[in-house]
């Protein structure tokens, strides 16, 4: 969330930076405006009638014990400006809880290194690392990989839970517990506390991460009341882990690396990426999460970035790195890279990671701060990314270590938590017969 008092006292420059993001992020701003220049008339004028009240019990007290028409006329007028303090102190409360419900919907500024954009095709690439494999056969899109594999199955999948569900077999699903395991393995060394968070939290945690008001139709929720929210990503409760705490200056940054599976309704994707496992409703994932002072998160969004790439580059897979451009960033976002993995039976680089500083964004909503100078509270500034997901990282395995066989080739590093397994070959399970 927004300063409101920053916002308020440089309306003009805040809705030019938000502008960069488009039409709309500005359009949201707008109504800011008006609300904030009448809460500083209210508070003006309650501050007027409160001295008011204070000079009327100071005459009232000074006024003869005898005089009682005097003193009855004071109290009518002190009871009139106890009524009309009250009065600007309910409107005052309106217009302040107005102003909080406008600016939980109103997304973060860009940083000023953010190119300005429109969509994905306005985003920079800045760095690749590895090259694209040559194969001596046309790369199959990794749904025809793992469905000759056995691997994959969709069909179970839907009748269990219907579309944008996969059931992993065999090797397939021990290839995603082995990636799973090697990311917290990686991360844990390099600095990250490992944690396993809870899978649903309430609306006030999804509040404190952006994800509510503004995405609410792209959550799944229980029916009990208040409900509890599944978690799109781990992000959501490892951040708010810290909610309401001050840190002391010298512990951060304090780094998380969290497992988790993620629930998403993708209500605003309809019709994309409908085969294969690219955009499934339940997928896992390894987060990242930073708490950091102001001063340092833009060398520790870099150091993050790098941490992200590094199990890629463990696992040979060939990835690009682009800083997305201002109308390709997410809500809470004040800068973004995203990890793109190559995926050659596709032909096209596919986002396995994106890792992003929020700022103080998100640390406004949750109030988590640290002791700055002279050990005054300044908020912290959050940040995240995917470590990576592990959907599609069998994705960019299967795609990428493919051969002509059909066989697939275990990247090196797996193959300790594969118990040596060198090739994933086909396998066949039973099935009955439909009835």
């Amino acid at each position: 969330m927004l300063d409101l008092k920053a916002v308020a006292a440089d309306f003009d420059t805040y809705e030019k930076r938000l502008a960069r993001r488009g039409e709309a992020a500005a359009a949201a701003l707008a109504p800011v405006k008006p609300l904030a220049a009448r809460r500083r008339e209210l508070n003006v004028l309650l501050e007027k009638q409160k001295k008011e009240q204070a000079d009327a019990n100071a005459s009232m007290r000074a006024l003869a014990k005898g005089d009682k028409a005097a003193m009855e006329a004071a109290r009518a007028g002190l009871r009139a400006l106890g009524d009309a303090a009250k009065k600007t102190e309910a409107e005052l409360g309106e217009v302040e809880a107005e102003l909080e419900r406008l600016l939980l919907t109103v997304p973060n500024v860009p940083h000023e290194s953010v190119p300005t954009g429109k969509d994905e095709h306005d985003n920079v690439v800045v760095k690749t690392w590895g090259e694209k494999k040559a194969y001596g056969f046309e790369p199959k899109p990794h749904w025809e990989v793992g469905e000759a594999l056995g691997i994959l199955e969709w069909q179970q999948a839907a009748k269990l839970s219907g579309s944008r569900f996969t059931i992993l077999k065999g090797a397939g699903a021990r290839l995603e517990r082995a990636i799973i395991s090697f990311f917290a393995d990686v991360h844990g060394s390099r600095g990250y506390v490992e944690v396993i968070p809870p899978y649903l939290v309430t609306g006030e945690t999804m509040t404190g991460t952006g994800q509510l008001p503004k995405f609410e139709e792209d959550l799944f929720k229980t029916t009990n009341n208040p409900p509890l929210y599944l978690i799109p990503t781990a992000e959501v409760p490892v951040t708010n882990m810290h909610r309401d705490e001050i840190f002391e200056a010298d512990a951060l940054p304090v780094s998380y690396c969290a497992f988790s599976p993620c629930f998403r309704a993708e209500a605003g994707s309809a019709g994309r990426d409908t085969r294969g496992i690219m955009r499934q409703h339940q997928f896992h994932k390894v987060e990242l999460v930073k708490f950091a002072k102001a001063e340092d998160s833009y060398a520790e969004h870099e150091k993050m970035l790098d941490d992200a790439c590094e199990v890629l580059r463990r696992l040979g897979l060939h990835y690009r790195v682009s800083l997305l451009c201002t109308g390709d960033m997410g809500f809470s976002a004040a800068k973004t890279y995203d990890i793109e993995v190559w995926c050659p039976g596709q032909g096209a680089y596919r986002e396995i990671s994106s890792v992003s500083n929020c700022e103080d964004f998100q640390a406004r909503r949750i109030r988590v701060r640290y002791r700055g100078e002279n050990g005054k509270p300044r908020l912290a500034h959050t940040l995240n990314g995917s470590g990576v997901a592990v959907g599609r990282t069998v994705v960019a395995i299967l795609e990428q270590y493919q051969q002509a066989d059909g066989t697939v080739v275990v990247p090196e590093v797996l193959r300790p938590y594969l118990g040596g397994l060198e090739r994933i070959t086909a396998q066949k399970f039973p099935r009955g017969v439909e009835r």
